[in-house]
């Protein structure tokens, strides 16, 4: 039964997923019912793969979290010309960059580097090119935002300057960056609520003696060493969702109106097509 319940979900969600793609032109001209104002710069690396999750996380922070001053995706380079309208045509904050124009020329080559090993050296790249100057949001594009994000303003504006971050479901770290550091709670690098410009210095120190090539975890454990290194609290895990527990179950049991947001990683990537209420 469970493998069934399984199977019936993932078929719904890639069926779900093929109309939603198809309809991405009329979903984009169609008006939406933005929120207030998010008082928030808001920053996404992305890639034509994921233009479908991509336009629904946007409208979904536009909707229930509120219009952002700019919302900027960073393409990896393999976004169209017509996928590039489709995108900025979503909400005039909307802006997308190509990352060789978005990379701080400054970085070591070693960054540059990873970046052309591996998807996460792009998204290393990328989130230490942010100009944070003021509240900033990293979004992974399998990010979706439910009706709880109208309060990401009060986190944005909260007393103090310390950042949030999401609370990881399971450690996912390349060990030798955290060598002779203690355990700490695991950070995802889904989403990230910068209020503050991080110091990344001793996670650059320690990259860049990494002994081997850094891996598909590296740049998640550079921003779990930075963040808690620069006082960062977590979001509450049971609205802010990195859970898999539903993964073989029919419904997406954390979809609902208190939720803030939720990461779909791949395992659960079939259930972002599940919550139609939500999608707009």
């Amino acid at each position: 039964m469970v493998n069934l319940a399984y199977r019936a979900a993932r078929w719904k969600g890639a069926l779900m997923r093929r109309w939603y793609r198809a309809r991405l032109p009329q979903l984009v001209r169609r008006p939406g019912l933005w929120g207030d104002r998010l008082p928030a710069s808001v920053y996404a690396l992305s890639c034509d793969r994921d233009l479908p999750e991509q336009v629904a996380s946007v409208r979904s922070l536009l909707t229930y979290a509120g219009v952002p001053d700019r919302y900027v995706i960073v393409s990896d380079g393999s976004y169209t010309p017509a996928q590039i309208q489709l995108l900025t045509n979503l909400h005039p904050c909307v802006q997308v960059i190509p990352l060789t124009d978005f990379a701080d020329p400054a970085l070591p080559p070693e960054v540059t580097t990873y970046a052309h090993l591996n998807p996460m050296g792009k998204k290393l790249m990328m989130i230490l090119s942010i100009p944070i100057q003021g509240p900033t949001i990293y979004s992974d594009s399998d990010i979706f935002f439910f009706p709880g994000a109208r309060e990401l303003r009060d986190r944005l504006t909260a007393p103090g300057e310390h950042s949030f971050y999401l609370p990881d479901a399971d450690p996912a770290f390349d060990r030798r960056i955290l060598t002779g550091l203690p355990d700490r709670e695991p950070i995802n690098g889904g989403f990230i609520l910068f209020r503050r410009v991080p110091d990344w210095g001793e996670a650059m120190a320690r990259f860049l003696a990494l002994d081997g090539p850094p891996n598909y975890f590296t740049e998640q454990t550079m921003m779990h060493l930075t963040l808690h290194r620069d006082g960062a609290q977590p979001l509450e895990r049971d609205r802010h969702i990195m859970g898999r527990e539903d993964e073989f179950h029919w419904r997406d049991r954390y979809a609902g109106d208190r939720t803030v947001l939720r990461h779909y990683v791949t395992p659960v990537r079939h259930k972002f097509w599940g919550n139609w209420q939500y999608l707009g």
